[in-house]
């Protein structure tokens, strides 16, 4: 049987994925709008911080769950998980990033894209 990727577009995927971080309490979630800039190398960026490297995991699982089981589609590319402090599933149309605290602050993802719209997620 073969299987069937439904499409979404780039604002639903987004939701998707936010729901995913927040089934495993992901922190600090921030999705960047990066449609409106020349060159941008996705739609969305979706950064969440995870407070240990097992719940880095768990949420980056979440996530792939999530996006499967709404439009059937796996991530084209999946970076990170055996450093387990930046875990990276791209989307082509959004990329993910969950990292763990120290890391988020350090690589400071948010700073890159100053004329990006940024949307903070209220925790659940």
């Amino acid at each position: 049987m073969k299987e069937t990727k439904v499409e979404a577009n780039s604002d639903i995927l987004a939701e998707i994925v936010v729901k995913g971080m927040q089934e495993k309490k992901a922190t600090d979630i921030v999705v960047i709008n990066l449609k409106s800039l020349k060159n941008a190398v996705s739609d969305y960026f979706v950064i969440a911080s995870a407070n240990s490297d097992t719940q880095l995991d768990a949420i980056a699982s979440s996530v792939e769950e999530e996006v499967f089981k709404a439009i059937r589609q796996n991530p084209w590319q999946s970076e990170g998980r055996t450093n387990k402090e930046w875990v990276l599933l791209d989307y082509v149309d959004v990329v993910a990033h969950i990292f763990l605290k120290d890391k988020r602050d350090f690589y400071a993802l948010e700073e890159l894209w100053g004329d990006a719209s940024i949307k903070h997620v209220e925790s659940v």
